[in-house]
Order: structure tokens, then C-alpha cells, then sequence
């Protein structure tokens, strides 16, 4: 993709971000607002619901007063006990509602003003009835007076309960009103901020549309790309394999010519070793050393192209197997150089038993062949539990071990860190030190393959520290690959 089309593609990719934005900004918006207008519909309803119960409130007290005076009357009349079953419920009953009038009417200073007044007006009410109740039939005068007092004072009552009624009649009207504007706020934000939406989102669905389009065309330019890319990497897997094949192939049969030289040689030098000047036996011993240094050379090879063609299966693996079958291996030379050797606790892996002998091998190779003189030799070997955040080139948030060879050898310039994991590259000479250059890279190969990770930490004269980090275990894709039940070989570079 070149560069007009990355700033075609950014700067759509930028206008359609920007309606979609615009578009949640308004619905978001419309939430809000209509959340708000909803809650202040709702409030003036509670309010007009309000209104309500304090009118039921008030008729219902003036109910009450009435039942009680219902109830006294017909008692008065007939001097029969059960008229004085509803006054007596009345007036159980009536604190509880002058209370409950109490309470409804505290939002308004007003009205509660005025249920204070209702309530000397009941209590008034209720004591000239009570008056009237005791008053015998026979006694007309009084009787007449209660009945008249009674009766201003219930005048007075109904109307100042009117009164109070008409007065929440008004703010029912108001509040209906206001209610009702609020409902029809609400419609008109919500109608208002849903067409704006719709029309944000009709844009962005334009732009989306476009963006699509043009991407399916590049993508169909890409498909054509990738399907040319894919035969050349065919074709360069193809190349690969039989260079693979020839290496291994050549390899394999320069042995034989090789091993007859050497033969050869060998037979020579026994023979007719005391024939021979000084010169010719330093010839004949460059032939030799030569040969066996050549055919140490094409081992490694062999080696390191069976890395390159073979597949092998990951399996559980103990490392503390591993590294003490090639400490066994190496006894001998061991004990010879009077090396300290120190091995830490090691975890089981998933990995291939074969390829981890091939690491190891190498590394404990090497810990032993780069010796300090003066210095006795240390091998140390430890191992510990890490996450894929300690290091940048691995998985974060996966579990791996990360495995230390440390020894106490010449060491070497960190500079050359990289230098030293490609093939036939060496620090030191041939005369100095033996080997093939191969040893490492056979390493970062086998490290690679298990999908870890190697470095190595070291200066001049203090030792060097080779790490090694392995995955505990292999993700399920790692498991995708050729079987091969061939064995390696090892041969220490």
C-alpha cells in the first residue's frame, strides 16, 4: 500500500471515528436528557399523586368527624348503645388521619398552617359532640344549645376544609400543567437528539460503505500480491530443502573419502613412521589433525541440518536427567581438570529430549574447554521460574525457565554477544582453543525451535554466564509439526 493511500485510508478511518462519535455523543446525550426530563415527569406526577392524597386526607377526616356526629345524634335520639359503635371507631381512628394530614402537608407552609387549624377545629367538633352524647333526652334546652353549637362548629369545619381542598385543587391544576409540559419536553428532546443520531449514523454508514468499497479493492490487490508471494516462498521452501538436502547429502558422503585419509595417514605414520625426517612427520601429523578436525566439522554440520529438516514432538522432559546424563559423559574430563560442579534444583518441560542433550551439551562444552589457568574451573548450573514480561522477546503473561551455565573461564566482550551464535564464528583460534564454531548455533537454533530465548552475560577474565530460557509448556500450535524418530547424535563443538 503506498503512501496515498495510508493517508486516504487514516484520514477516512479519522472521519468515520469522528461520526461515530458524534453519533454516541447524542445518544448519550439523548440518555441523559431524557433520564433528566423523565425524572422530572415523574416528580410532577408524585406531586399531582401528592395533591390527591392530601384531598382524600382531608374528606376523609371530615368523614370521620361526620361519624361522629352521625353517632351521637342517634344515640342522643334513641338512647340505643349501637349508634355508639361508628362514633366510638371514629374517633379511634381520627388521630391517626389528623396525623397523616399533618404529614402530607408539610411541603406547603400554607396548607400546613391551616391543619393546625383543622385540628383545633376537630378537636372542637369532637368536644361539643361529646358535650351533646351526656345530655339527657329529657333535657331539651341544653340539648338544643349543643346541638346548635354543634352545628356552627361543624359549618366551620366543612368550611374550612373546603377551604383547604380548593386550595390543593389549584396546585393539582398547576401541577397537571407543569407535568404535562414535561412530558412534552421530553418528547420533543428525545424526537430532536433521535433524528440527529439517525442522521450522524446515516453519515457514518455513508463513509463506512465508501471505506469498505475501497478496501475491498485493495484487499483484492493484496489477495493477488499474497498468492504471488506465496509461490515465491514455495518456491524458496523448495530451494531451501534442497539445499537442506545437499548439505547433508555432501556431508554425509565426504565422510567416506575423509575416513580414508585419515585411514590412510594413520597407516603410513605406523609404518613408516621411522622412515621419515622431522619434517615429513610434521607433515604427516597436520594431515591427520586436519582430517579429524574436518570430520569433527562435518558431524556438526550433519548436525545442524538435522536441526533445519527434522520435527520432533515435544514431550515432558526432566532437565536434572539431561544435564546428569552429560555430566556422566563428561566424568573423565571432569575429574581430570578438577572441576567444582554445582546443579541447582531443574523442573520438568515440555520439549524435545534429543535437541535439549544437543544445548546443554554445547554449553557444558564450552563452560569446560575456555579454562582460566590458575584458576580452578567452575561449573554452575540453577534454574528458575519467570514470566514473559522479564524479557522483550518473549510472550508476556506466559511461564518459562529460565536455565543459567555459569563458569568461571576467560570469558569474553559482550560486543561480540551476537557474533558468537552464528555458524563458524569464533573468538579465538584454531591453535588456541578447539572447535568447530558450530557449537552455538546449534544452540540458538534448538532454542529457537522451543520458542525460548539465549543470551549470554560475560566479561574478560571473570567467567561467562550462558542463559537460557525455555517455555514450561508448548502452546498447542508449537505441537504442528512433522514427526521424526530419528535420533541425534552429539558431538560437542
Amino acid at each position: 500500500m503506498n503512501l496515498a493511500n495510508q493517508f486516504r485510508t487514516v484520514t477516512a478511518n479519522r472521519r468515520i471515528a469522528l461520526s461515530f462519535s458524534v453519533a454516541l455523543v447524542l445518544i448519550v446525550s439523548g440518555f441523559s436528557i431524557s433520564f433528566y426530563s423523565y425524572n422530572e415527569y415523574g416528580q410532577d406526577t408524585e406531586r399531582v399523586r401528592h395533591t390527591y392524597r392530601v384531598i382524600s386526607a382531608l374528606e376523609s377526616t371530615l368523614s370521620l368527624v361526620k361519624d361522629i356526629e352521625t353517632g351521637a345524634r342517634g344515640f342522643v335520639i334513641t338512647n340505643d348503645s349501637v349508634y355508639l359503635e361508628p362514633y366510638l371507631k371514629a374517633l379511634t381512628l381520627l388521630p391517626a388521619q389528623l396525623k397523616n394530614v399533618h404529614e402530607l402537608t408539610t411541603d406547603n407552609y400554607l396548607q400546613e398552617k391551616r391543619a393546625n387549624l383543622l385540628e383545633k377545629l376537630v378537636m372542637d367538633k369532637v368536644d361539643i359532640t361529646r358535650l351533646r352524647a351526656k345530655t339527657k333526652l329529657a333535657d331539651v334546652r341544653n340539648g338544643l344549645t349543643y346541638s346548635d353549637e354543634g352545628k356552627r362548629r361543624m359549618d366551620k369545619l366543612r368550611g374550612h376544609v373546603a377551604m383547604m381542598v380548593d386550595t390543593e385543587k389549584v396546585l393539582m391544576e398547576t401541577r397537571n400543567r407543569q407535568a404535562s409540559r414535561s412530558f412534552r419536553n421530553t418528547l420533543i428532546i428525545i424526537f430532536a437528539l433521535s433524528l440527529m443520531t439517525f442522521l450522524a449514523l446515516a453519515m457514518s454508514y455513508r463513509q463506512l460503505e465508501q471505506e469498505l468499497v475501497r478496501r475491498q479493492e485493495t484487499e483484492n490487490q493484496l489477495r493477488s500480491y499474497e498468492a504471488r508471494l506465496k509461490e515465491q516462498i514455495r518456491q524458496l521452501e523448495a530451494s531451501n530443502q534442497e539445499l537442506e538436502r545437499f548439505a547433508f547429502v555432501a556431508s554425509h558422503d565426504l565422510q567416506e573419502p575423509l575416513r580414508k585419509i585419515q585411514s590412510f595417514a594413520t597407516l603410513v605414520t605406523e609404518r613408516y613412521g621411522n622412515l621419515f625426517n622431522s619434517d615429513s612427520q610434521v607433515f604427516m601429523s597436520k594431515i591427520i589433525s586436519s582430517a579429524e578436525r574436518m570430520s569433527k566439522l562435518i558431524k556438526d554440520l550433519l548436525n545442524f541440518s538435522r536441526m533445519s529438516s527434522n520435527r520432533e514432538d515435544f514431550k515432558p522432559v526432566r532437565l536434572d536427567t539431561i544435564i546428569q546424563h552429560i555430566l556422566d559423559d563428561q566424568e573423565l574430563r571432569i575429574k581430570g581438570l578438577g572441576v567444582q560442579v554445582e546443579v541447582g534444583a531443574l523442573p520438568m518441560i515440555q520439549a524435545v529430549p534429543s535437541q535439549l542433550e544437543h544445548l546443554f551439551a554445547n554449553l557444558i562444552s564450552n563452560a569446560l574447554k575456555f579454562l582460566r589457568p590458575g584458576v580452578q574451573p567452575l561449573l554452575r548450573i540453577q534454574a528458575r521460574p519467570v514470566d514473559g514480561h522479564a524479557y522483550a522477546e518473549l510472550t508476556g503473561g506466559r511461564r518459562y525457565v529460565e536455565i543459567t551455565v555459569e563458569d568461571n573461564g576467560i570469558g569474553f566482550d559482550e560486543k561480540y554477544l551476537d557474533y558468537i551464535f552464528k555458524v563458524f564464528q569464533r573468538l579465538h583460534g584454531k591453535s588456541e582453543f578447539e572447535g568447530t564454531g558450530i557449537g552455538l548455533a546449534i544452540c540458538k537454533r534448538v532454542v529457537v525451535y522451543h520458542h525460548g530465548f539465549i543470551t549470554a552475560h560475560s566479561q574478560p577474565n571473570e567467567g561467562t554466564t550462558f542463559v537460557v530460557v525455555l517455555p514450561e509448556s508448548q502452546l498447542l500450535q508449537d505441537y504442528d509439526r512433522s514427526n521424526s524418530t530419528e535420533t541425534h547424535t552429539y558431538s560437542a563443538g
